[in-house]
This record gives structure tokens, C-alpha cells and sequence, in this order.
């Protein structure tokens, strides 16, 4: 059977059914991933050859690092009394032990996490991040770290210390980044699921990119305790799912109160289950802000969208123009706090502290030099520039203000509207290395994403179409559209962006990837 194809909810049922056990499914994806992951490079390090079936409370591994990167499995831990963390959905049994693909910037304990980074090449937790804790605890199994751009620090994906991931749909391009490698992996199919952190786009625009569904919850939702911090008031974790459905049901697993996490909401995750029974959009006011549809978006991107929100309307939705005034300052914004808490956040890793030590003529500057991508570096000098004294109140401090009136602008809006549908990135997938002695024109790849953000609301990207890229008309690649929503709107942006998923199904799955 070709399990790559199914959901979450279709394999938890063949399970449940008796049509196939956990092990099965399991070897399957390992299977495709020792095939396709060469050229992928998808994953930083592989999925275990024999992982634990034996009940859900062996699902956290203790591990011994072997020569090549990759990971055995010597004895099973639990020091968590196990607890479902399901919400309303008790469809999925604890023993499923269905694989998920885990980017390598949250910590599981005894297992090798780098942020892709030199400086982490050897780095092992001793400690298991909440979401993937909340994961394993619902019956899921961690299945290998995805590469990424370096400790979240991209667009692209090409950052990564190990090398850049690969677009299934075209290997010679980029698959957006900078969750890259879980991107990949499920839209080729070598997992059914990844999770994924989103700090300006970095769910949303690679998911689009690969022809996924990405899913960013509300800043606070999810807790960041064991995310390696990169941003910390922006770094959000989520999801890389086949479905809209299977993206809901991950968010209620993991996204409850942590007291570890102080910026941990205590607001309780509780779906009504009729969501997903919706079948048009009547009654709903979808919002389309000007400033989202300007000069500069590929023609084929723009076409794709025009023609998902004329199916929108014949949803039965009504669809106003809406203002959204200062999006134009928020890449400006965004790469100025965005870099000031990366200087913050990133000077523990000095080589005695955090990482890998190679002393430089006894200097530990050197040693970062040698260990630390340019993407790092760069954007810790602006950090560190832009805190520093004389230029704070010039810089950072007008940063936070314009931060504040995107924030506002967006809640006076969904007074207006339920949600808002932009498209999630203005281009399709370029060429690796294309852009890569150009930063500004990376950044600028993350202008309809970052904004939302800045504001801390939920989005939600959905595959709709293709599009040709200006370099060669004989491709299509996949585009995605974006849902936004309010404040503590999860469910709205869900329910919605489902809708439309099943209405554009036809459309979507018209096409496959090269690597599939």
C-alpha cells in the first residue's frame, strides 16, 4: 500500500482496523527515506533502523552517537508519567506510534540536535523540548531531525551546515526555508507529518513552496521550552501536514499551558469536532488587504491566487478589500528585532557554554568565526549594532512601534472580517544559489509572511495551484494560499482553510513531484 499518500487520520484507522500494525507504516517511510534522502538532504539524522513498538511509553529513546551521524537505540527511557494531551479528539489511541519527522532545533533527549550548525555538530540534549514531549506522549514517534537553515536563520534552506535541502518538486531548487528538511520530507512523502518553528515565514513560505499545508499557531500556543531560541517574542512552533484535519489534530496535542514557557497562553484548546463537517463558506467574510497584491508578484503566482479566491466566492464567502497600511515597514521591522534578539540569544554559543570548542589562538571570537554560518553573523553584528548605545532609540525602539501598529491594524481588521487570505510567498521556488549573494532579495521573499508574525496571529498556509517560475516556463511549482487569523482564531483559520483544501483538491492533486 502506498501509506505516502495517507493522512494521519487514514493511517491511524488502518491501524485501528487491523489493515496494517505501526512497524509496518514505520519501515515503510524508512524505507523512502534511505532511497530518496541522498538526494533530498532532508534529514540531518536519520530515523532509527529498529525503533520501539512496545508500548508508548518507550517512545523516548536513549541513544549513543555513532560515526556518520546516525543514531541506535540502547535502552528506552520515561521519566514522564504518561498523560494524553488529545484535547477533544480521542480518535487517536496511544499505540499507534504513527513516525513524525522532527526539525532539528527542538531538543529530544539523548538525541543529537545542531540546528544545523557547526557549532552543534555534536550537541546532545539532556533534556526533551514540551512539543515533542507532547507528541511522543499522544503516540507518536520522532522519525529522524530534518536539516534546516542554520539555527532557523533563512528563507531558503541553503544555509544548513550540512548542505542545502532539495525541492522534491525540482531538486535544483530551493524547497524555502527555513524549516526546509521537514518540508521535504512530507511532501515527498517520506514522513506524513513534521513539526516545524516559524519566527517570520518559515512554516508557512516552505510549505507553500513544496505544495504542503503549514501551520503556524498564535504566538503563545505553543511552548518554546527546548526550542533553541533564535528570536524569542517571534519563534513560534507548528506543523508540515498533508491535510488541514491532520494539522488541527497535531495543534490539539501539543498546544496547551507550559509553566516552563512564560509567554505559555493559559488559554485551553478545545475544537468543536463540527468544524470539519463545513462544506462552504456562507456567512464567512474573507478579507484581502491591498497592500498583499502589489507589482512585483510572479504573474503565475498572482493568476493562482486570483483564481482561489473566485472559488472562495463561490464558496458562498463574502470577500472585502481591507488596508493594511504599514505592511510595507514590516521587513524593516522584522530585521531589526528579529537580529537584535538573535545577538542576545545567540552569544552562549562561545564554545565553552554551548558548542564546539577550537580554540583560536586561545580566541574565543575566532572560534565563533570558524563555527557560525554568515547568516548568523551577519544578522548578530545588525543586532548587536542596533541595541547598541546612540542607536537603540534610533533603531530598535521605532522597530518595536511599527510592530505595535501592524499588531493594531490586524485586530481592527478582524472587526471587519473572520479571516484574511493573502498569497503566502510572491514567487515560486528558485534555483539553488540563485539568490544567495543577495540578502535583501531573500528577505523580501518573506514579506507577506512576516507581518503576521510581528502581530502574533495564527496562519495557515494551503497548497491551491501552480505557477511557472520566470527562468522556465515548461515547470510548474507549487503555490500556496495564506490564511490569517485573530488573536486566539486557530479554530476559524482550521475550519476555513479546510474548506477550501477539499474545494481545490481537483486543482492540487492534478500534479506530484519529481521525487514521490
Amino acid at each position: 500500500m502506498l501509506y505516502k499518500n495517507l493522512s494521519l487520520f487514514e493511517l491511524s484507522d488502518l491501524i485501528k482496523n487491523g489493515k496494517t500494525t505501526s512497524e509496518e507504516i514505520y519501515n515503510y517511510f524508512l524505507e523512502r527515506t534511505k532511497k530518496y534522502n541522498e538526494e533530498l538532504n532532508a534529514f540531518n539524522t536519520m530515523p532509527l533502523d529498529k525503533p520501539f513498538f512496545k508500548d508508548f511509553e518507550s517512545s523516548l529513546l536513549a541513544v549513543s552517537y555513532a560515526e556518520g551521524g546516525l543514531w541506535k537505540a540502547t535502552d528506552s527511557v520515561s521519566e514522564q508519567n504518561p498523560q494524553s494531551y488529545l484535547g477533544r479528539d480521542s480518535s487517536f489511541a496511544k499505540e499507534l506510534q504513527i513516525p513524525i519527522a522532527v526539525k532539528d532545533i527542538f531538543c529530544e533527549k539523548w538525541i543529537r540536535t545542531t540546528a544545523s550548525s557547526k557549532m552543534l555538530e555534536n550537541f546532545v540534549p539532556p533534556y526533551e523540548s514540551t512539543v515533542t514531549e507532547r507528541m511522543k506522549q499522544a503516540g507518536f514517534v520522532s522519525f529522524g531531525k530534518t536539516n534546516m537553515d542554520e539555527f532557523a536563520m533563512g528563507g531558503s534552506g541553503e544555509n544548513s551546515a550540512f548542505g542545502p535541502a532539495h525541492n522534491p518538486w525540482d531538486p535544483t531548487r530551493i524547497p524555502g526555508g527555513s524549516s526546509s528538511g521537514s518540508a521535504v520530507a512530507v511532501a515527498a512523502g517520506l514522513v506524513p507529518a513534521a513539526l516545524g518553528t516559524d519566527t517570520g515565514g518559515s512554516i508557512r513560505q516552505p510549505a507553500s513552496m513544496c505544495g504542503i499545508v503549514g501551520f503556524k499557531p498564535g504566538y503563545g500556543r505553543n511552548s518554546r521550552y527546548g526550542v533553541m531560541a533564535m528570536a524569542s517574542s517571534l519563534d513560534t512552533p507548528g506543523y508540515f501536514t498533508r491535510t488541514v484535519r491532520d494539522a488541527g489534530l497535531l495543534y490539539e496535542v501539543t498546544a496547551w499551558h507550559d509553566p516552563r514557557d512564560s509567554t505559555s497562553l493559559p488559554d485551553p484548546v478545545a475544537f468543536n469536532p463540527a468544524i470539519w463537517n463545513k462544506k462552504d463558506l456562507k456567512w464567512i467574510k474573507v478579507g484581502l488587504p491591498r497592500e498583499y497584491f502589489i507589482d512585483g508578484i510572479d504573474p503565475g503566482v498572482r493568476a493562482t491566487i486570483d483564481t482561489s479566491i473566485a472559488k472562495i466566492r463561490e464558496l458562498g464567502a463574502e470577500v472585502i478589500d481591507i488596508s493594511l497600511p504599514h505592511t510595507e515597514h514590516g521587513i524593516s521591522a522584522y530585521y531589526t528585532i528579529c537580529p537584535a534578539e538573535v545577538a542576545s540569544n545567540l552569544a552562549r554559543y562561545d564554545g565553552i557554554r554551548y558548542g564546539e570548542l577550537e580554540w583560536v589562538g586561545g580566541d574565543i571570537v575566532a572560534n565563533r568565526s570558524k563555527s557560525l554560518g554568515d547568516e548568523i553573523q551577519r544578522r548578530s553584528l545588525i543586532g548587536s549594532y542596533v541595541l547598541s548605545s546612540g542607536f537603540y532609540d534610533a533603531y530598535f525602539r521605532k522597530a518595536t512601534a511599527v510592530r505595535e501598529l501592524i499588531r493594531q491594524e490586524f485586530a481592527h481588521a478582524f472587526t471587519q472580517v473572520d479571516v484574511i487570505v493573502t498569497p503566502t510567498a510572491p514567487t515560486v521556488a528558485w534555483k539553488i544559489g540563485e539568490k544567495g549573494s543577495d540578502p535583501l532579495a531573500l528577505y523580501l521573499e518573506d514579506i507577506f509572511t512576516i507581518p503576521a508574525s510581528l502581530a502574533g496571529i495564527p496562519g495557515l498556509t494551503i497548497p491551491v495551484g501552480y505557477a511557472s517560475p520566470a527562468d522556465d516556463d515548461t515547470v510548474d511549482l507549487p503555490v500556496g494560499l495564506q490564511i490569517l487569523g485573530p488573536v486566539l482564531g486557530e479554530e476559524a483559520v482550521l475550519m476555513i482553510g479546510n474548506v477550501i483544501e477539499i474545494a481545490m483538491r481537483g486543482i492540487v492533486e492534478s500534479k506530484k513531484p519529481k521525487i514521490y
